[in-house]
């Protein structure tokens, strides 16, 4: 290959330079083009290419941020904004209280060892996971019942203990009672007292959750807007009595079951028996239907198996409702909106029982599967939703027990042995001690009564210490904590409290028209601005009447209380009810 010289008339480093200059060029040129820079190799003053540098990136950032904000505005409105039906349809809502994320894991494991199922095998809960809920009230980060399920029904947040009523102590109206207004018939079905804290925010206003004779008086049509509500199934018989009958809890003589009966002609049963008559719905239900079936709470579904003669459980009672609602409803051009609650999932909680948990979840989650059946069945268009108003006792699937690093494991088939829960133990020992004579029974006998009789016989556990045994005898007020420790202890399952936590919950629906609004996670006020959206119903009209009621009677106390104080004054038992509900407002 011949090889170039250079001529004599060219300087021997030419080529090379010029080659140079080329090549800085060239890398300066990729350089500006891998920073995003326009080549320098152009004509026209510096500042007009600077300029134009500067606008192309303004418009850049411009288009991105609008690329951003539209994409963030479809999803927000993809997830708020649907079309509502516009036929008839039915809504069931479903409320877990007290069951965290844990619940179901602990629930899940239970059953597959129990049923000798695979790990994929999952509860029906599982299958129509939807999303999250943020559960903070007005007033804590940890809510409670009340203002939790004041966000479900009003679809407002308010602080703890109120029963929907907003923070500045004036009523919210509740998605049941414009559900009612709009030509809906209504329902509530719990497994406590069907004026506790969840069913009682649907259908009454009262400042404080404890104001338990007079939610009764307005569940029943006793308030600012009289029946709102056409079924009732749960527990709370206590305060429907007037404090002159035996099992009454009322702090008055007021009865209030006649009061439903003859003034807003509610049918009433309080046993098995009546529920029974019912036919599961299938039967004509006389409403209004109001059916207390316990004095207080409905017995834990690990317990009330076991009195099942005694006591409907929650899938049967919601069942019957929902057949009940549908026949009510099968010639009107509105369908029904029921709630149904697994009341008792929370008590479990405060209890630190797992064993009495896990049957609760199991019942719920039955209840699930027979709502979704239904819906599947029915000729009427609907949708479920469920979720939980907070979780309950800081569960975790997990204990640590002793110092050194802790096994991966926790032991289900401990709570597969237990018989009974702790709170039944509990009464069963306190019924103990009051039958047997003082001095007649000695320390050790009462001690070895609790570990044959309660631990090993109703616990399963069969290897109590005597330092545990010794705790009871000594502290018996304190068994059904005792208990609950025994068996959470062995099973390994850890509990940071009595109370409530702050955890999200789990939502779950059948999925239907408008259910995306309430996927991923989300505010608890969002879920009752679904169902408010659901069925098309007007809550602030609602609300409005209530304030407008509110104040009248406010004022119409003030006037009867004054002539109250006037001589040869007289008024009837329904008056007198008036005035004491007056003093109750006013005093709020």
């Amino acid at each position: 290959m011949a090889i170039r010289e250079p001529s004599a008339t060219t300087p021997l480093l030419a080529d090379d330079r010029r080659n140079s200059a080329d090549s800085d060029r060239l890398a300066d040129s990729e350089d500006d083009a891998l920073r995003g820079r326009a080549s320098s190799n152009r004509s026209g003053p510096a500042w007009v290419f600077r300029l134009r540098e500067v606008l192309l990136f303004a418009w850049a950032l411009l288009a991105t941020a609008g690329v951003l904000i539209m994409a963030v505005w479809m999803s927000h409105k993809s997830q708020t904004d649907f079309e509502k039906p516009t036929g008839k349809r039915n809504l069931i809502f479903m409320v877990s209280d007290g069951m965290g994320p844990a619940s179901l894991s602990m629930t899940r494991s239970f059953r597959q060892y129990t049923e000798g199922l695979e790990h994929g095998d999952t509860l029906t809960l599982d299958k129509h996971f939807w999303g999250s809920s943020r559960t903070r009230s007005s007033s804590s980060l940890i809510t409670d019942s009340a203002a939790g399920a004041t966000a479900f029904s009003c679809a407002q947040k308010s602080y703890n203990g109120a029963i929907s009523m907003l923070p500045d102590h004036t009523p919210c109206g509740t998605v049941l009672e414009a559900a009612k207004k709009a030509g809906y018939m209504t329902g509530l079905v719990v497994t406590t007292d069907i004026t506790d804290a969840t069913p009682a925010c649907f259908s009454s206003h009262v400042d404080v959750r404890t104001q338990n004779d007079e939610i009764a008086l307005q569940q029943v049509g006793d308030g600012a807007l009289e029946r709102v509500v056409d079924l009732m199934f749960g527990g709370g018989r206590c305060h429907f009595l007037p404090n002159t009958t035996h099992g009454s809890c009322r702090a008055d003589d007021i009865d209030v079951v006649r009061i439903a009966k003859e003034k807003y002609g509610w049918t009433y049963t309080d046993n098995r028996a009546g529920f029974d008559d019912l036919g599961e719905g299938r039967l004509e239900v006389p409403l209004p239907m109001l059916g207390l079936f316990a004095s207080t709470d409905v017995p834990f579904e690990l317990d009330r198996r076991n009195m099942n003669d005694v006591y409907p459980s929650l899938s049967e009672m919601a069942t019957t409702a929902l057949k009940a609602l549908e026949k009510a409803t099968q010639d009107s051009e509105q369908g029904f909106f029921l709630m149904i609650e697994g009341s008792r999932i929370d008590h479990a909680g405060h209890y630190n029982d797992p064993a009495a948990q896990v049957h609760e979840v199991l019942e719920y989650d039955k209840t699930f599967q027979a709502v979704l059946d239904f819906l599947d069945e029915s000729k009427t268009e609907g949708v479920l939703v469920a979720t939980s108003d907070h979780e309950t006792g800081g569960l975790s699937v997990a204990k640590q027990t002793r110092p050194d690093y802790p096994e991966y494991l926790w032991y289900p088939g401990v709570l597969a042995n237990a018989s009974s829960t702790s709170e039944h133990l509990a009464i069963k020992l306190y019924q103990h001690i009051s039958s047997t004579p003082k001095n007649g029974t000695s320390q050790n006998d009462l001690k070895a009564y609790i570990n044959d009789e309660l631990v090993k016989t109703g616990l399963g556990v069969h290897d109590a210490t005597d330092p545990e045994l010794a705790e009871i005898v000594s502290n018996p007020e304190k068994a059904q904590d005792l208990l609950a420790k025994i068996i959470s202890q062995r099973a390994q399952i850890g509990w940071s409290s009595h109370g409530h936590s702050a955890v999200d919950v789990n939502i779950y629906s059948s999925g239907g028209s408008g259910t995306d609004a309430i996927r991923g996670n989300v505010e608890n006020t969002e879920v009752g601005g679904f169902l408010r959206d659901y069925i098309g119903v007007d809550v602030d009209a609602v609300t409005k009447e209530l304030k407008e009621k509110y104040q009248r009677r406010s004022k119409t106390a003030a006037s009867k209380l004054a002539a109250a104080a006037e001589p040869n004054n007289s008024e009837d038992h329904w008056a007198a009810h008036e005035d004491m509900v007056m003093r109750q407002m006013d005093s709020n």
